[in-house]
């Protein structure tokens, strides 16, 4: 999976209609232009063909005030939603997923309801264990990783990288069921993004064809 699509759709729907600029000034106020792929290039991008595949909704709005063409404005559609949280839960399930996909999956997690949420985490956890199990099957962590000369390091670091994740996953899971957080149908959320006129102290200000658009 591809965090970018994640994040895009993630974004969007927050703002509820939002042009490209918005989105790219979110993500790198979340600070996913460090963690991801989440250029302004790839943003764009992702905005033009998730609109194309009907994820999105493109709606051409008066002439930026920076001058040149008018700005495009996306807004998620109903195919758009189900993807969002499609991806969603098998990112937060999945344990094979890329750092960026489980990051931008937790950033987001909170749309979900909280009996589910802590449903998908749980299901994580099987999934690590029984992964885990197949490495065992081969590979006894009792023995260190010199049975297999250097080459079991590598398996060292997975079952470390494994068991490290499942204890992350089981002390998120006790944080949101003793009550941590604002997850969907609870109330007023915590707002993760920037008003237009709103300064983003961690933007690149790198600029980019697109920013007008």
């Amino acid at each position: 999976m591809s965090a970018i699509r994640l994040l895009v759709l993630g974004a969007v729907r927050q703002h509820g209609r939002a042009h490209g600029y918005q989105v790219r000034n979110d993500l790198e106020y979340w600070g996913a232009h460090e963690w991801s792929n989440a250029k302004p290039g790839s943003i764009y991008h992702a905005l033009k063909q998730m609109a194309k595949q009907g994820l999105l909704r493109a709606h051409e709005i008066a002439p930026s005030t920076a001058g040149g063409p008018p700005r495009t404005e996306y807004e998620i559609t109903e195919a758009g939603t189900e993807e969002y949280f499609r991806l969603l839960r098998e990112a937060l399930t999945s344990y094979d997923q890329r750092m960026d996909v489980k990051s931008a999956a937790i950033g987001f997690i909170v749309d979900l309801p909280r009996s589910e949420a802590v449903a998908l985490l749980e299901e994580r956890i099987r999934r690590i264990e029984e992964w885990r199990s197949t490495v065992v099957e081969h590979y006894v962590p009792e023995e260190g990783p010199g049975q297999y000369g250097h080459i079991g390091e590598i398996m060292n670091l997975w079952l470390h990288t494994a068991d490290g994740e499942a204890e992350w996953t089981r002390g998120l899971i006790g944080r949101v069921e003793a009550g941590a957080y604002t997850f969907a149908g609870e109330g007023a959320q915590f707002v993760g993004v920037l008003a237009d006129d709103e300064p983003n102290p961690y933007a690149t200000g790198e600029p980019h064809p697109e920013d007008a658009r």
